[in-house]
């Protein structure tokens, strides 16, 4: 599962595959609040709709996308609050978390790390054949997040446990 955190919109997208194979859209959707409401109840309409994603669908992991600087400080601290309540959500369930950098997103779904709202939602288009890209642009970046995951975070975790096994086998001797 993707989930491309923000306080306006809130991008969720669940992903089924494996590296090698092709990958299908399970579902997508974005958790919408109001900036007219108090940041706490919208926070709380996050949390409430990502528990719901999480009980429904169930995913093996969970992507968030990591926070990084931008010049508006207010979207920052709206994205951090809702990227917490993501990383909360899943953690309370034991799931395995990853973050990921826009970048790193942008370079995984379309092979440059600059690529633009329009070049990342035309790829999760073709990656995961659908017949248009998923709107609004949040939708997209949350399917691009769950590919990434799928594609990179499956060859990390190899290598995680690679190195556990190694560290194991290296407090035997």
């Amino acid at each position: 599962m993707g989930i491309d955190p923000g306080l306006t919109r809130c991008g969720l997208g669940v992903v089924e595959g494996s590296i090698g194979r092709p990958l299908t859209l399970i579902d997508v959707n974005v958790i919408r609040t109001s900036a007219d409401v108090p940041i706490a109840q919208r926070l709380v309409t996050i949390e409430k709709g990502i528990d719901a994603w999480l009980d429904e669908h169930r995913p093996d992991a969970v992507a968030v996308e990591r926070v990084f600087a931008r010049s508006d400080s207010s979207t920052i601290m709206g994205t951090a609050q809702a990227s917490g309540i993501a990383l909360v959500a899943a953690a309370r369930r034991g799931l395995p978390i990853a973050t990921h950098t826009p970048s790193e997103v942008k370079a995984a779904v379309s092979g440059s790390g600059r690529a633009d709202k329009a070049q990342v939602g035309a790829m999760v288009t073709r990656i995961l054949r659908l017949d248009a890209p998923p709107k609004p642009a949040d939708a997209a970046d949350a399917l691009a997040l769950a590919i990434t995951h799928i594609w990179r975070g499956g060859a990390q975790a190899r290598i995680d446990a690679a190195l556990a096994v190694q560290r194991l086998a290296g407090r035997t001797r």
